[in-house]
């Protein structure tokens, strides 16, 4: 039931030990109910449902215990409360009385009934609490079949059908609700009830079982749950045939289900009656003849979308119910093939889209069932679903991950089979309706082989790729030998050793096709180096050990196990042929890789295992690539040799550093120049190998090394890199071409094809920028504004076809034959033409630095990634502070410019590997005592640089980073071994360790001294306080040294702003406990004096706080005024306060002083003052006879200022009036306002106002405004007026 609440929970013990209940007395002596007896009726209708059920589960343990007429009372509440108005209440008090009825069974469930009959009758209901009475009856039979007991009593059960019954027919209110529940009596009701009581109620409802779908439903319960009544010999009787579906009754299926689809249109859901008549025809074995003359030729001849919808949920919602050949037939029929054509029509936006639907419903099916042959039927039948070869199921489809391994492995092969021979008459192939009017010549079988195998790669990869898929290794090896072998192989003859040439493709593959499967290959390389171990070895590794990826159980690298098995194909020649045969050179090298990569093998299980992973990883990734770019994979592997060979004599010679010459570079130098160079191509695979190896040599980057990387950010550098970047855009458009999604091509064949084309043109250029389009918008008005040199080339051709006269000759018309008005016009057009190349060449030219520009932002970008590695992996390493520098840089040149999303994520990434990993990082360089004089000059240039911007927030990275060389300088503080006994009590009272590692306090101290005075003495400075205030928390070493500046800028700052921020450090230096430590005695005392002088005479300057500068000014003095009182007071220091105390007294009476009241307050109450309290004086009201002014206004009256002018002259037309204002023209009156006539103002005010509110006058429209009122209603408004005066 939908609208059927739950059943109540099982009470709580809370609810049994309810406390004890007062009777309640009026005056009148009648008994009164319990107040908590009457709140669970309260809580019962409120619209919470937890609220709900608690008070039904009270109300339950509250009549167990009862006694008296709490009973009867509470039938008699439930009763009415079924016909609540609120919707929310009405299933609640249903609920409660099933409850009880089930609780207390001796109540008579045919005394409930007729009061609720009598309560609730629609016959002598008035008629417009109809809807309360239909819905009191309805929600009371329901009570009474929640109860349990109404199958124990047939008479009741009868009634209440019939009740039911007679309730269909306020389908306005209750829709189908009646029927729905007397199905649910139905399902729970014996079959000898049924067929003694039941079955002469409801047969003339199943009679006409073809009138409504509701009726037809019934009759489909009924046969499913009483097939021994409705044989079909008693069906005869009731339809004219034994059985559901004839085909006389086939058109009048078809029109209701067309009903029923139209009913839940708005709902988006599959009606009940669908499921249950396709069980009834499975039952009578018409299923076949159902889905052909109903669903196919009659269901999908509608052409609403409500229908379609309905065929589409009925086709995922039977999945479940068939057998293998219906299935078949479903899966294969016009259904499928219109829920393709949906499909690809569906792509334009604001579409709606029923594949997300369709996909749960398949996706529900695979999971509940486990037989294999179903799995794989349907999720062969979805893939054979093509539009021209393409299937319309993504190639990612999420439902895969609930095959079972077994079919799994099966769905594979049949993948690999389609793609060697592409069998198109196994498909359900459709075609839309723009394609079936578009009858180009076109090869239609290649077109559609292509698109076949592109989506078949793309899916055996989105295996490997979904993680939830549950496959072994033997699985992700099989795909990825296959793709590999068809990437770069053909087969000869079959040969044992290579399952691959045991099928020969039926149709060779073209150039497009080895394009993209050479892609997909690389992108199927970047899942295995990240995929996560498969099968038993995920689940037998120690928990807390860390995860290795992409490597198979034996601890193997999956790269490996592919440069094997090209091997192997590589030694096959007779069986095998390359589609790019390697050359000697190639060959060589090829072995020479192989070589390297065993011994590195070997040397992995030694103690620099790190290294010689990394050279593994490189050799086994630029060996694979000698089959894509082979000229380009020999320069590499010959460095990486010389390197691995570099590598090696260190490795030897430990003690010996400079073993190689000065001209050539390091081998460490090498490795980086190749990985800079993968980052530049726009390959996934690139960028992650590129990580992963420079993780493992970064404890040998030399300062050369890292200068390499750090030379891709410098601007000047850019012109060298523009030739190398320039190369891999033609790279990056054939990666795209040959994208492994192929949904794109099936929209290209979709009836949506020029709306696709515009999107796609939209998606190449959203990376352009704002400043972009401006850029264009400007050379379209260059091409309009016409240049001297155009104009005077057209000037000569004009002349020299005599076009135009001489100065003082007289031109005309008839001087230049058509000969020479030919060729002026092909001079002319030729000019306009290489006018037109000209722009073009130079917009194309613009475009193309635009691409470059973004390729380099790109490559950078990359290129970050190597700095984030070295410093999460090298925080102790020297070298990190060569990147400080650098990383501003980057900032300052992107922070202040108006950048695209680009330069906006190369911004965002540089500074928070700024913050986050260099200035935040845990531990640091410790052996700084060779550098401590270089690290002292950059935290100088830092310094500098922060004070010099022109925007704070880069300020505060250049701060940032030179507290980062501060902390650096300073090191751990370790307390030395005190051996002086004196010593070392001194230092156990200050806690102060005076050795400051490798920072030279006075060059630091006068450092941070001028940046100080540079902030409270200049008036436009990027220093903020809160970087001082950063500096002051971290180091309460410089927090002493720099206190005296800060306390002497309080009265010296040259502004408000640079006072109170001056004010704050010095009362953050005061809260510190460090600096109280460092001033023992005497000195605390002079300092606490010092600072309240200097803000006493900062409060002398003070002459007004209007501004909002001023009044922060002074609130931070007040602060610090606060804390030094208190100070004062609780340490009893002997100090004076008598000025500040005048001082003070004397802000009160500034102006605006309000708005810094409660603190201004707090500071006195410690000096001893108490905030005056403000008295309210009430005010009294003058005497209208002694005081003949106007009165004073009364609450609810409008003022005289309001009060409409208009109105007032014409409201009493009495004749009085009219005589005093001929005697009085300016409306003057001689006598002053008596309270008479005040009274009479309100009388009249009243009158007005209930005469406006009068349905007839507001019928006829006669309200009062400004104009002349009728002569009737004048008239009585006088007569009015004239009893007034006169009462």
């Amino acid at each position: 039931m939908v609208l059927s609440p739950s059943p109540a929970p099982a009470p709580s013990p809370a609810a049994a030990a309810a406390p004890a209940r007062t009777k309640l007395t009026h005056s009148g002596g009648v008994l009164q109910k319990n107040r908590e007896f009457l709140d669970f009726f309260w809580d019962i209708a409120k619209p919470e449902q937890e609220i709900r059920l608690m008070a039904i589960s009270g109300l339950l343990e509250y009549l167990r215990s009862s006694e008296g007429d709490d009973l009867e009372y509470t039938i008699q509440r439930l009763i009415e409360g079924l016909a609540a108005t609120r919707e929310t209440a009405r299933p609640g008090f249903s609920l409660a009385l099933a409850q009880v009825l089930q609780c207390k069974e001796t109540i008579l469930l045919r005394t409930i009934l007729e009061q609720i009959k009598k309560k609730h009758d629609i016959n002598i209901t008035k008629k417009k609490f109809i809807r309360n009475a239909v819905f009191g009856n309805f929600f009371g039979v329901l009570a009474l079949s929640q109860s349990g007991r109404l199958i124990k009593e047939p008479d009741i059960l009868l009634e209440s059908i019939q009740l039911l019954q007679s309730l269909s027919k306020y389908r306005q209110y209750l829709r189908d609700l009646p029927a729905k529940t007397i199905m649910d009596i139905l399902s729970e009701t014996p079959e000898n009830v049924f067929k003694k009581i039941l079955f002469g109620a409801l047969q003339e409802d199943m009679s006409s079982a073809f009138s409504t779908p509701a009726q037809l439903h019934l009759l489909l319960v009924a046969l499913q749950r009483f097939p021994k009544v409705l044989k079909p010999k008693n069906l005869k009787k009731l339809l004219g045939s034994s059985a559901i579906l004839s085909p006389e009754n086939v058109a009048k299926l078809i029109e209701l289900l067309k009903v029923a689809a139209r009913s839940v249109k708005k709902d988006q859901t599959l009606p009940p009656l669908a499921l249950d008549l396709v069980r009834v025809t499975l039952q009578e074995g018409t299923f076949e003849m159902f889905w052909k003359d109903v669903v196919e030729n009659g269901l999908l001849k509608e052409p609403s979308g409500p229908t379609s919808y309905f065929c589409f949920r009925l086709l995922g919602a039977s999945l479940p119910l068939l057998s293998l050949s219906q299935l078949n037939l479903v899966l294969t029929g016009e259904v499928m093939r219109q829920y393709g054509d949906h499909v690809v029509i569906a792509q334009l936006p604001k579409r709606f889209r029923f594949g997300p639907e369709m996909t749960n419903l398949v996706d529900s099916f695979l999971e509940s069932t486990q037989d294999e042959a179903k799995q794989f039927m349907v999720i062969k039948g979805f893939s054979s679903l093509t539009n021209y070869g393409h299937p319309v199921i993504p190639s990612y489809w999420k439902v895969v991950c609930r095959l079972q391994s077994s079919v799994l492995v099966k769905y594979v092969d049949w993948l690999k089979n389609m793609f060697t021979s592409p069998d198109f008459d196994i498909c359900t192939e459709f075609s839309t309706k723009r394609q079936k009017e578009n009858k180009q010549a076109i090869d239609r079988t290649q077109h559609s082989v292509v698109r076949l195998r592109s989506w078949i790669v793309a899916r055996l990869i989105s295996i490997v790729d979904n993680w939830q898929v549950k496959k072994e290794e033997d699985l992700v090896m099989d795909i990825a030998r296959f793709i590999f072998f068809h990437a770069f192989f053909g087969a000869k003859r079959y040969t044992s050793d290579i399952p691959e040439t045991e099928v020969t493709l039926t149709i060779p593959l073209d150039e497009k096709t080895r394009d993209m499967m050479e892609s997909s290959f690389f992108c199927l390389l970047n899942h295995l180096n990240s995929l996560p171990p498969l099968g038993d070895s995920a689940e037998l590794g120690d928990k807390n050990e860390k995860r290795v990826f992409g490597v198979t159980a034996d601890g193997n690298l999956w790269i490996y196990c592919l440069v094997q098995y090209a091997s192997v194909l590589l030694s096959q020649e007779r069986s095998v042929q390359a589609v790019k045969p390697f050359t000697q050179i190639q060959r060589k090298a090829w072995d020479r890789m192989l070589q390297s990569v065993e011994d590195l093998q070997k040397k992995s299980k030694t103690a620099r295992k790190q290294e010689a992973s990394a050279f593994q990883l490189l050799f086994l990734l630029v060996g694979i690539q000698l089959f894509k770019v082979g000229e380009d994979s020999l320069a590499l592997l010959s460095d990486l040799h010389k390197c691995v060979e570099e590598w090696e004599q260190k490795k030897i010679k430990k003690h010996s550093t400079h073993v190689t010459r000065k001209e050539e570079p390091d081998w460490v130098e090498v490795m980086v120049e190749i990985l800079l160079s993968f980052l530049s191509q726009p390959n996934r695979l690139m960028r992650q190998v590129s990580k992963m190896v420079f993780t493992r040599i970064c404890p040998h980057v030399t300062k050369e090394a890292l200068q390499l990387i750090l030379d891709v950010f410098n601007p000047e550098s850019e012109e060298g890199e523009e030739s190398a970047l320039i190369v891999t855009e033609d790279f990056e458009k054939s990666q795209t071409k040959a994208d492994w999604s192929n949904d794109d091509e099936m929209e290209d064949e979709s009836d949506s094809d020029e709306s696709e084309e515009e999107e796609d043109d939209n998606d190449d250029g959203a990376d352009d920028s704002d400043e972009d389009k401006s850029e264009e918008d400007a050379e379209e008005e260059r091409e309009e504004a016409v240049d001297e040199n155009f104009r005077m080339e057209l000037m000569k051709v004009l002349q020299t076809t005599n076009a135009i006269s001489k100065e003082g000759e007289s031109s005309s018309d008839e001087e230049a034959d058509d000969e020479t008005m030919m060729a002026l016009d092909k001079n002319i057009a030729a000019l306009f033409s290489e006018r037109k190349k000209r722009l073009q060449a130079a917009k194309d030219k613009k475009e193309k630095m635009m691409k470059e520009k973004a390729l380099r932002k790109n490559f950078k970008i990359k290129v970050l990634d190597l700095i984030e590695v070295f410093l999460a992996k090298q925080p102790e390493n020297p070298l990190i502070f060569d990147i400080i520098e650098p990383l501003i840089a980057i900032i300052e040149e992107n922070l202040s410019s108006h950048s695209n999303q680009q330069e906006q994520d190369y911004l965002r990434k540089a500074a928070d590997i700024f913050k986050n990993q260099l200035c935040k990082a845990k531990t640091y360089c410790q052996n700084i005592s060779e550098m401590k004089e270089d690290l002292h000059k950059l935290m100088e240039r830092l310094v500098s640089r922060a004070s010099k911007q022109s925007d704070s927030s880069v300020s505060l990275y250049c701060f940032s980073g030179a507290l980062y060389l501060l902390r650096v300088l300073k090191g751990k503080a370790i307390n030395p071994a005190i051996t002086d006994k004196t010593e070392k009590g001194e230092k156990a009272k200050t806690g102060q360790v005076d050795s400051f590692g490798n920072m030279d306090m006075k060059k630091v101290t006068e450092l941070y001294q001028g940046a100080l005075t540079l902030f409270m003495t200049r008036r436009k400075c990027s220093l903020t306080g809160s970087m001082f205030g950063n500096l002051f928390s971290r180091f309460p070493v410089m927090c002493e040294r720099l206190l005296p500046l800060a306390i002497v800028s309080i009265t010296d700052g040259i502004r408000e702003h640079q006072r109170g921020q001056a004010c704050c450090l010095v009362l953050q230096a005061l809260q510190s406990q460090d600096v109280r430590q460092s001033f023992p005695g005497d000195k605390w005392n002079e300092l606490i004096t010092e600072v309240i002088s200097q803000v006493t005479q900062c409060l002398k300057t003070v002459t007004a706080v209007k501004l909002k500068v001023e009044q922060e000014e002074v609130r931070k003095c007040l602060e610090l005024v606060q804390f030094l009182v208190k100070t004062v007071t609780q340490q009893r220091l002997d100090i004076s306060l008598a000025e500040l105390t005048s001082v003070l007294q004397s802000l009160e009476e500034l102006e605006d002083a309000c708005k810094i009241s409660d603190l201004y307050w707090h500071v006195m109450k410690l000096l001893g003052f108490k905030k005056p309290q403000k008295v309210k004086v009430k005010a009294q009201l003058p005497n209208p006879a002694a005081a003949p002014g106007p009165l004073k206004k009364k609450k609810g009256f409008l003022p005289e200022t309001k009060k409409r002018k208009n109105w007032k002259k014409k409201k009493t037309p009495t004749l009085e009036n009219e005589q005093i204002k001929k005697e009085n023209p300016d409306g003057k009156s001689d006598e002053a306002p008596k309270a008479t006539s005040d009274r009479m103002d309100k009388k009249k005010k009243k009158k007005f106002r209930k005469r406006k509110k009068t349905p007839k006058e507001n019928a006829a429209g006669n309200t009062e405004k400004t104009q002349e009122p009728p002569a009737k209603k004048s008239k009585k408004k006088s007569d009015g007026g004239k009893s007034n005066q006169l009462g």
